[in-house]
């Protein structure tokens, strides 16, 4: 039998959604869209059908309350009936979360407890649970914890050099994007290979290094903020620099601010965060090109790291915006890991081939659209199916 199913996907300054129908042989998503800039003097709304844009315009959205109203309303003009669940991805689940979980008003007030680890998401991403709540009282809401995906990581390569009572209070490397590494590693299978890495690089970016497709390490830690720098964070710093800062007299909210609003991409560039722009104009921009130099230095040094922890390197995975469409980065990433047996094969970078490297290379370039609401629609399906 198939059901429908409504996916949301929750940002600090964002929603996107998506509504799929599923059933035991068939994954048909019906509508995709978005409310962007929340909060912002001018906002944005759209509602695409595969690729027909169904509606599109400008708007005030203060809050992701009322974002979601306008997504209600979008839905009710296309004639969408009724639903089975709706599925949300929230960003972190902490130490006790692993897995998806029917939401019910427990495990809302332990999502309120978590507000801690994740101040800029985990507000709006209640907010919207409880928006579904009003809306449809009797919908089933299922959460899929986009941490839960690297919980299987050893220890060692989950603790931080700090004292034990802090890893008893969950102070660990949780990582992120875990939906989009699951999709991945569920589209791919066995084409994995045994050592792989996965790079998901957009204006959040990292990377996870997978054994037999399971985590063995991955880039981003507590928070999203860590790993290696994105769109306007700024990945790994000396701990000494925040101590300075604060000596220096910065709140914490204004760290908070300077380094995953104002750093990476476009805080090196001091103009934008957008990779497209900034390799536009890496030729005769100074800054521009140390921007995107950076960027593809850090990236290649991670995939270097954890060729280590793997003993080597079967296949390597670009996903998310920047790998999936910018072949001139991959290229640049590419470049120096001949030692690891990458080989790329230009032509088919070129074109965003699903294969990128060169016959018979010892490592494989692979392409993949990632599919983060397709996951939550599964996982959502599953969840309503046993419960």
């Amino acid at each position: 039998m198939e059901q429908t199913f409504l996916c949301l996907n929750g940002g600090s300054s964002s929603l996107k959604f998506a509504v799929y129908r599923l059933g035991d042989a068939a994954e048909e998503r019906i509508f995709s869209g978005a409310v962007e800039a929340i909060g912002q003097p001018i906002g944005k709304t759209w509602l695409r059908s595969g690729d027909k844009t169904l509606q599109e315009e400008n708007g005030k959205f203060p809050d992701h309350t009322a974002a979601m109203k306008r997504m209600f309303a979008a839905l009710r003009e296309q004639g969408v009936g009724k639903l089975a669940a709706a599925g949300h991805r929230i960003v972190h689940g902490g130490p006790k979360f692993t897995a998806p979980q029917l939401i019910d008003a427990q495990l809302k007030e332990a999502l309120k407890d978590l507000i801690p680890f994740a101040p800029l998401h985990l507000p709006s991403q209640v907010a919207m649970i409880e928006a579904v709540e009003e809306h449809f009282p009797d919908l089933p809401q299922v959460a899929c914890f986009d941490t839960a995906f690297h919980s299987r990581m050893p220890e060692v390569a989950q603790r931080f050099a700090l004292p034990q009572k802090l890893w008893e209070q969950g102070i660990r490397r949780y990582g992120f994007h875990g939906l989009s590494y699951e999709y991945v590693v569920g589209k791919l299978g066995g084409e994995l290979g045994r050592r792989a890495i996965i790079a998901h690089l957009g204006n959040g970016a990292s990377m996870v290094a997978l054994k037999d497709g399971l985590p063995m390490d991955t880039s981003m830690g507590l928070t999203p903020t860590g790993g290696f720098m994105m769109g306007t964070r700024s990945g790994d710093l000396d701990p000494g620099v925040l101590i300075h800062l604060l000596k220096e007299g910065y709140s914490a909210e204004q760290l908070e601010e300077l380094v995953d609003h104002e750093a990476g991409l476009l805080g090196v560039s001091g103009q934008t965060s957008d990779m497209k722009a900034l390799l536009q104009k890496s030729q005769t921009d100074g800054a521009a090109g140390m921007a995107v130099q950076m960027f593809v230095y850090q990236v290649r040094k991670f995939i270097g790291a954890y060729a280590a922890v793997l003993d080597g390197l079967d296949t390597l995975v670009f996903t998310g915006g920047i790998g999936e469409r910018a072949s001139e980065v991959r290229a640049k990433i590419c470049l120096g890991l001949e030692y690891l047996g990458v080989a790329l094969d230009t032509r088919a970078n070129a074109r965003n081939a699903a294969v990128i490297s060169l016959p018979n290379c010892r490592c494989a370039l692979r392409v993949i659209q990632t599919d983060e609401d397709l996951m939550i629609a599964r996982h959502t399906r599953a969840v309503s199916l046993r419960s």
